[in-house]
């Protein structure tokens, strides 16, 4: 049937849009009546027909977006202004799997007499179902559904109460946000590389910056240059290790950094040998609040910081639990739980898992149920939250059992009680100097052991003291140590840092963040800025600091959201655009050839700075490089001092290779970390015959005989 016509046979029927094939096959279970439901094929691609209410429903998805906007002139010119809406899998191959499913929508009868857009209730998923009626079908208008789950019950309920016309508020933001996004992109995007093109003859090479993307970069590479900056400056520390009641402690001198040495040496000196007496004893309780329910931002932020996973890997674990109906939908900017959700419901429902079971049982028994909330509101949904549809654990893989767990723990601490913790400082008088002694402690937990493991509160009971009570000093230290530069973002503050800054949307950030590393802007866990983005951040501070600039940038998001509550038409936005870019793009073609030959140096020092592995250890006057092969294709590393150095050894065929500036403590070989799209990176040393890899092999067997052999065979494989 794939590439014909599905037979005309339904007239007046309703025909639902929805976004994903998993909400697809959820919303028609859950709204067909009784024995309706049937599966139908168009070639490989399913969709559903269904009765509800005795009318006849046919439901097909559109797997994200299936247009996308497409320069009307396909010369490689700037600046370009026309775009039009063309199916994506013609714009770029990577999207040639949508193709099957633009077919089967144009495919589907005709005759509907309603239309139902059921994509997820936000900006992009109006967008999606707002492109497929209106380049698809030619129809500008149809009934929304809004929901915040997957739930059975909240389907049926957003059916029967679902919006008579589409949500254009939220279409006019988002096709808004398509344009901007797409006018920043293609614009700047050329400008920056017809600018290096025009000083080389070598072909060309695509850099690229974005509204978002250009102001992020530029933040990391300020946090960048503050920490290669940074000038470490000497102090010292007095620690004296104590014993009460046979329990050892350590006590700091009252002032936690001692500049001047002879300083430091004068209290040590007057310490050593004399015992310490309790000066004064303070006790201080202190009200922990519980934390706030999840919304995006923090979800990634928690998730990054417990459990490594990075910002995109989060989001498709939260896509896929909130696709299975087990969590609400996960791009929300809300820190609230309305009643309306039924918290008890849910509770009750948890209350069915063992791990769960006593804690939810504890909140059911309180006489009020309350959350803890934030701030933060979003109009289209609520905070993130395990729906009353507990999953079957056995069938969620290893990391989606650790999201659940941190999405339900965090949803039941918000109920909890506070906690009390106490503080206690006891000074000790040691020969005329002042020395602390800290103790800390849970007397009511509260809602600590409702987010175990996630919360982390440092328990040190200290024995129990008065005031002139002479404590034994067992030993006393002097610490030498240095001021450290600030610490560069990880993927979690990073997020939290754009949220601060108003620099994306909660649907966005994530996306804006793994762009950078695809372009080999940034890289590593403890985000580092490499030669390339270093280039393309000088050459724009210098030449074009508008284009990096936050406040513009916010105010673009502030546009938007006037187009969202129609205060404001999407046209006079984009024209302020417009005129924005050709006031940049007219200075930028001025001083067009300085920029190309900016961004060519750059660009010839930051790959040669990226090949750079280490010292070569056989000629020891050579380096070793990261070559690739013109006959084979492939890559290796081969020293510097070639052809009278032979030394070389293989790399891995795939990935990106980032050299760490380090050396394998094992063969004293550099080592490289491998970032592998939509996997984690790996860390080696470039040497196959290490002992590190063949203990890696050995050890494989403790966790089975599959494991080995898959691990030894990967082994062999990326060499």
């Amino acid at each position: 049937m794939a590439g014909k016509k599905i037979e005309q046979a339904l007239q007046g029927y309703t025909l639902m849009i929805s976004e994903k094939p998993d909400a697809m096959r959820r919303i028609a279970e859950a709204l067909a009546d009784k024995n309706s439901l049937k599966k139908r094929m168009d070639g490989n691609v399913e969709y559903y027909e269904f009765e509800k209410a005795g009318k006849k429903h046919i439901i097909a998805c559109a797997v994200g977006h299936l247009l996308g906007l497409s320069a009307a002139n396909r010369e490689w010119v700037y600046p370009i202004y026309d775009a039009e809406w063309k199916p994506v899998f013609e714009i770029r191959k990577a999207s040639k799997f949508s193709e099957k499913y633009f077919k089967l929508l144009s495919n589907l009868p005709k005759g509907a007499a309603d239309y139902v857009v059921c994509t997820d209730f936000d900006t992009e998923g109006s967008v999606i179902g707002y492109n497929v009626l209106k380049h698809i079908y030619n129809v500008k208008n149809g009934k929304r559904m809004k929901f915040s789950t997957l739930t059975k019950d909240e389907l049926v309920e957003s059916y029967a109460n679902m919006s008579t016309h589409l949500d254009f508020g939220q279409i006019e933001a988002g096709l808004t946000r398509h344009m901007l996004d797409w006018l920043w992109g293609i614009n700047l995007t050329r400008a920056l590389t017809l600018a290096m093109k025009s000083c080389s003859e070598k072909g060309f090479t695509i850099l690229s910056t974005g509204r978002v993307q250009g102001p992020t970069l530029s933040i990391l590479f300020d946090r960048e240059l503050e920490v290669r900056g940074f000038k470490p400056k000497p102090y010292w520390q007095i620690l004296l290790k104590c014993k009460s009641d046979g329990k050892e402690m350590t006590a700091e001198y009252e002032k936690d950094r001692l500049w001047d040495k002879k300083e430091a040496d004068k209290i040590l000196a007057a310490c050593k040998g004399k015992d310490g007496v309790v000066k004064d004893i303070k006790k201080k309780e202190r009200k922990e609040s519980q934390p706030v329910p999840f919304n995006t931002t923090d979800l990634l932020s928690e998730s990054y910081g417990q459990f490594k996973f990075s910002l995109t890997q989060t989001m498709s674990l939260a896509e896929a639990l909130y696709q299975a109906g087990i969590i609400s939908y996960p791009r929300s900017s809300s820190q609230k739980l309305p009643p309306g959700i039924n918290y008890i419901k849910i509770l009750k429902a948890l209350a069915t898992l063992p791990q769960y079971k006593k804690l939810a049982e504890q909140l059911l028994a309180k006489s009020q149920l309350k959350p803890n909330e934030g701030g933060r509101e979003d109009p289209a949904h609520p905070a993130i939250y395990p729906t009353a549809e507990v999953p079957d654990m056995e069938r969620l893989t290893a990391q989606q059992k650790k999201l659940y767990d941190l999405v339900v723990k965090r949803f039941l601490s918000v109920f909890a009680d506070e906690a009390v913790r106490e503080n206690i400082t006891v000074m000790l008088d040691v020969n005329g100097n002042n020395f602390n002694i800290t103790g800390k402690r849970t007397i009511e937990p509260g809602w600590i052991k409702f987010y175990e493991p996630y919360s982390s509160f440092e328990e040190h009971i200290l024995p129990d003291m008065e005031i002139g009570q002479k404590i034994k000093i067992l030993k006393a230290d002097q610490l030498a140590k240095e001021t450290q530069p600030p610490g560069r973002y990880s993927q979690g503050s990073i997020v939290k840092e754009m949220e601060k800054r108003e620099l994306g949307t909660k649907a966005t950030r994530a996306e804006i963040l793994q762009t950078l590393y695809d372009r080999h802007y940034i890289f590593g866990k403890s985000i580092a800025v490499t030669k390339l983005g270093e280039t393309v951040t000088k050459v724009l501070k210098d030449s074009c600091p508008r284009i990096l600039s936050e406040e513009l940038s916010r105010k673009f998001e502030e546009e938007m959201d006037l187009v969202l509550n129609e205060r404001k038409k999407r046209e006079e936005v984009i024209e302020e655009a417009k005129e924005f870019l050709a006031s940049v793009l007219t200075d930028f073609k001025k001083n067009e050839r300085e920029i190309g030959k900016k961004l060519l140096d750059g660009l010839i020092t930051a790959r040669k700075e990226e090949r750079r592995l280490g010292a070569c250890p056989k000629c020891k006057t050579g380096e070793l490089r990261i070559i690739y092969s013109r006959k084979s294709g492939k890559r290796f590393a081969g020293c510097s001092n070639y052809p009278k150095c032979v030394n070389g050894f293989p790399l891995p065929q795939f990935g990106m290779i980032i050299p760490m500036g380090k050396i394998c403590e094992r063969c004293g070989l550099p080592m490289i970390q491998v970032n592998r799209k939509g996997a984690r990176p790996f860390r080696m040393c470039i040497n196959h015959e290490c002992i590190t890899k063949k203990d890696w092999n050995n050890n494989a067997g403790k966790v089975g005989e599959k494991t080995k052999r898959r691990r030894i065979k990967k082994t062999k494989l990326i060499y």
